[in-house]
């Protein structure tokens, strides 16, 4: 597609303040493919004022109708399902039926179930003497990353929409194609001007003014937990609701009970998808000490599938940071047992898939977030080991359990400290709410729960 060189707000393409602009440029041949504005503190200013304005006609249109809305935009975004696919493995590097089917295809499901959610959620509920109103909370200022770049969009401005919120986006600039793509789409599927409104630029000016800006209700953001905790404080000063989701360190527990050969092929898959660029991944395998080597083999076996299947990692600086996590891993004791830090191209930011071996509780690799293709092998003794061991980080996101009878592997997941676990390989379920415990956030994303997030509660009596 062809990069729009302004800013939609209020319904339409608009010059942005500055002249500055972001390269966009592709990881596979290291080539730029575009360029977009770099967005101010006046482009922000003037996103929010169409979305506060907005706001009270979008907040007062029948729930029917916006989910009206929601359903049209489905409709476009999966009569656009090639495009987006296409843009996303320009810009992200994704491999082109990996886009297809996630990165594409998960943001239709995503939008059709706020349509009918939309349509049937009870706003409105009789509690004793009184009644009980959900209302939507106001402007929401949604930043996204890169990683899945419209399922995020999809995920904070669908529920945001069928909430009655009006929202000001601010995508990540290393993937901004998609968000201008989503936003034409927005405009395909009769969204009325100002609902939704789309600033592109870096994270600590155009991210930062929106987060910060006194009508800026919510703030939604998706990315590391550092820049969270920046987030989280500066809307604290403001008494501002935020929904944070946030990084992982996510354990995949194999009990002994359980099918090794397909937990481990299912978790090193896991590991590798979106070339390990996933927040929720099962980076930390727990293995029984009994059938580690075993296991060892195993994963090393499948990683090397892996070497012509993924795409590169997002760009040259998130590409060093992989290569120093695997450099620390092998500094600090632990066993290559596939890729390494050595880049497996000569052109392109691409990463070896790589698994380690030998790994204990305390090494980096085992408690930092690395995204990327890298999987850590840890041996416990036993069930309470591998739960120290899998509750053994600030994080809390995601994880899996794999045993030999499910009822085994639920009641050793009900005690993991983390926000979503797939038992013996669960599929992925859009309308589950999804995020975390301790440092992997505050609120939840998808399904009724995400719509909450964007909701407020009065009460009147009689």
């Amino acid at each position: 597609m062809k990069a729009h060189d302004g800013m939609y707000i209020d319904g339409a393409w608009r010059p942005a303040a500055g002249r500055d602009t972001i390269e966009v440029v592709n990881p596979v041949d290291e080539q730029v493919i575009g360029h977009v504005p770099a967005g101010t503190v006046e482009d922000v200013d003037a996103a929010v004022r169409a979305a506060r304005t907005a706001f009270p006609g979008w907040a007062a249109t029948p729930p029917a109708e916006r989910a009206a809305r929601l359903a049209a935009l489905r409709d476009v975004l999966a009569a656009r399902k090639d495009e987006i696919a296409e843009t996303v493995t320009a810009e992200l590097g994704s491999p082109l039926a990996f886009s297809q089917a996630v990165h594409a295809g998960v943001p239709v499901l995503v939008a059709g179930s706020y349509a009918e959610l939309a349509a049937t959620y009870a706003f409105e509920e009789k509690v004793g003497n009184s009644t009980v109103f959900q209302e939507p909370v106001g402007v929401v200022g949604a930043i996204t990353p890169w990683n899945y770049p419209l399922h995020q969009i999809v995920a904070k401005v669908a529920p945001a929409l069928a909430a009655g919120c009006t929202v000001v986006l601010k995508p990540a600039e290393d993937t901004p194609l998609t968000a201008q793509l989503f936003a034409e789409a927005v405009a395909e599927a009769g969204v009325p001007a100002g609902v939704f409104n789309l600033v592109t630029g870096l994270g600590p000016v155009a991210g930062q003014a929106l987060a910060e800006h006194p009508d800026v209700d919510l703030v939604s953001f998706t990315g590391s937990t550092a820049v969270g905790r920046r987030i989280g404080a500066t809307a604290g000063a403001a008494v501002k609701r935020v929904a944070l989701e946030l990084g992982g360190k996510s354990a995949n527990v194999i009990l002994p009970s359980a099918d090794l050969a397909k937990a481990v092929s299912v978790g090193v898959a896991n590991v590798m998808s979106n070339s390990g660029q996933t927040c929720s991944a099962w980076t930390r395998m727990l293995v029984p000490a009994e059938r580690y080597d075993e296991a060892v083999e195993l994963a090393a076996a499948a990683a090397a599938k892996y070497g012509e299947r993924i795409g590169p990692v997002v760009n040259a600086k998130q590409q060093q940071r992989v290569r120093g996590y695997i450099e620390k891993g092998v500094a600090e004791g632990a066993r290559l047992v596939a890729g390494g830090p050595e880049s497996p191209r000569e052109q392109g930011y691409f990463v070896s898939p790589t698994v380690f071996a030998d790994v204990t509780p305390q090494m980096t690799i085992a408690q930092e977030e690395i995204f990327g293709p890298v999987l850590s092998i840890l041996r416990y003794e036993d069930e309470e080991d591998a739960l120290r061991i899998a509750n053994g980080t600030v994080y809390g996101l995601a994880g899996a359990v794999w045993a030999g009878e499910e009822a085994e592997a639920v009641a050793f997941a009900r005690r993991l400290d983390t926000g979503q676990v797939d038992i013996n390989g669960g599929r992925f379920n859009p309308q589950a709410p999804f995020g975390g415990y301790k440092q992997s956030g505050v609120g939840r994303e998808l399904g009724a729960h995400g719509l909450s997030e964007y909701l407020q509660t009065k009460s009147l009596q009689f």
